[in-house]
């Protein structure tokens, strides 16, 4: 992990992705250590894109920056695990439809606990209207996509 010293010296840009990686790495630390079904963080990220949605692998690579073969390995272990559901798609053979399965919605839920804490334990480190202004800022249009 990287020291708070080192961080002085990154940019915008690097600084946002150390500290993604050390909330991401917290919150799934604060899984695994709990419990019996290991979940990586990119497992993680695909479901929450499928989350109270029925959605297929097209659309989760797309979503995702992980490759088709990846997403699909992923998906995989999922089901093996238990987590999500994976149908055929009515009038396409190729296609499946992948949605979480109670287990899977529980555990998804579960870990939103994790993150209301970290969240929780931010606010009161830098104070709830950096953090209110932190969640303004990322919500807000910054014209980056369309350059």
């Amino acid at each position: 992990m990287i020291s708070n010293s080192e961080l002085q010296d990154l940019d915008l840009f690097d600084l946002l992705s150390e500290r993604h990686g050390i909330v991401r790495t917290k919150i799934e630390d604060m899984w695994n250590n709990t419990h019996d079904i290991y979940i990586s963080s990119s497992e993680w990220y695909i479901m929450a894109k499928i989350f109270k949605h029925d959605r297929n692998k097209a659309y989760i690579t797309k979503s995702v920056n992980i490759s088709r073969q990846a997403v699909h390995k992923f998906v995989k272990q999922l089901n093996k695990k238990g987590l999500v559901d994976i149908q055929d798609v009515e009038g396409n053979k190729k296609e499946k439809s992948i949605q979480l399965t109670e287990l899977g919605e529980a555990c998804f839920l579960e870990s939103k606990k994790h993150k209301q804490m970290i969240e929780q334990q931010l606010i009161e480190t830098i104070g709830s209207d950096n953090v209110d202004k932190m969640r303004e800022i990322l919500k807000m249009d910054w014209d980056i996509e369309n350059q």
